[in-house]
């Protein structure tokens, strides 16, 4: 609803001068905020540090441990959890690496929130924009909020019966961040007066939407991969257990269960949508050359192009040297910048009302 409403209300010929940039300049600063907290997000997951604080407290939790007891306090409430027992060789030295990981994963959802809610309001005393605006930029608000929920309910999985969160509930909060990021880019592309300036002979239309459809079920699949630790295994390309198509894709019944509980299907799910992917984007690229070649706002078809080569360069190296943490955060990074750059080209080749 909300890139729907921006879209109609705010035409660039209504724009009064460029009272918009800073509002522009702040979503676009959001948006790699929202970029940071997937990296930190991602490297909570890759350092197993993502249940090292068992709590929710929005406010209170703002504040670490500053004392002994404090920490002694969260390191007994951690070793309670079947995580915490696992790891029973743990030491008051070795929670405090995996608890400084999560509390900053958590503190930067905080200032992200602040981030938001400080400029719009000085934003919206300026009338800087109106009313029709702000109201789908509160929602804006409120689905980064529903993140920080989601973030707390994927948690809460892992601390009564697994050892690690839920790979669904994990996929839901990957997915969520994608969307609010997807949506700030969006906003921030239609505040721009370059955006309609000129003759867009054609725009980006289905086609790309569907390229955008399948970069946001890779990212899930991707997050699939990352809550099972697929990755850690089958590291061989482009050959699985030597083969194409390995046997074991379909040993879980019901059949379904394996595209998101069997770590060899989901793994192999997600080198076969990384190929669909490359396919469909060198078929864009072609059809758009034929059309009339790749002038104006259609330039970015050719850095997606670039994006998604580098993206799954990055994909065989991160699985071939069994998920470095260095190669395995660039790869999510990456995902999130090529889906940005698709709905930049949307946003910028879409008509205006």
């Amino acid at each position: 609803m909300a890139l729907s409403a921006t879209a109609q209300t705010v035409p660039a010929t209504r724009i009064e001068g460029d009272r918009l940039k800073p509002v522009r300049i702040w979503l676009y600063v959001m948006a790699f905020l929202v970029l940071c907290m997937v990296v930190v997000g991602g490297a909570t997951r890759l350092t197993e540090s993502g249940l090292s604080i068992t709590e929710w407290a929005p406010v209170a939790g703002t504040i670490p441990p500053l004392t002994d007891a404090d920490w002694a306090a969260e390191f007994e409430a951690y070793k309670q959890i079947p995580q915490g027992v696992q790891n029973g060789w743990m030491g008051i030295e070795d929670f405090k690496l995996i608890f400084w990981w999560e509390w900053a994963h958590r503190f930067l959802g905080r200032v992200l929130g602040v981030a938001f809610a400080v400029p719009f309001v000085v934003f919206l005393f300026q009338r800087r924009f109106s009313w029709n605006l702000a109201g789908p930029l509160a929602g804006l608000f409120v689905l980064g909020g529903l993140q920080g929920a989601i973030g707390w309910w994927m948690v809460s999985s892992g601390l009564s019966q697994l050892t690690s969160v839920s790979q669904y509930r994990l996929a839901t909060h990957l997915f969520a961040a994608s969307l609010l990021l997807l949506a700030l880019v969006w906003v921030a592309r239609r505040l721009e007066p370059r955006a309609s300036s000129g003759a867009i002979s054609t725009p980006a239309g289905w086609p790309i939407w569907v390229l955008l459809v399948l970069i946001e079920v890779q990212i899930v699949a991707g997050a699939f991969v990352a809550g099972l630790d697929a990755g850690m295994g089958y590291n061989t390309w482009p050959l699985m257990e030597g083969a194409l198509i390995p046997r074991g894709l379909d040993v879980i019944d019901p059949f379904w269960k394996n595209l998101f509980e069997n770590a060899l299907t989901v793994q192999f799910n997600h080198r076969m949508l990384a190929y669909g992917l490359v396919a469909y984007v060198g078929w864009l690229l072609w059809r758009q050359f034929k059309q009339g070649g790749f002038a104006g706002m259609h330039g970015w078809l050719p850095r997606i192009a670039v994006l998604t080569g580098l993206q799954v360069l990055l994909g065989i190296l991160t699985l071939v040297y069994r998920v470095p943490i260095s190669l395995a955060l660039g790869h999510q990074a990456l995902a999130f910048m090529l889906a940005g750059a698709t709905i930049a080209y949307l946003a910028d080749t879409a008509p205006r009302k």
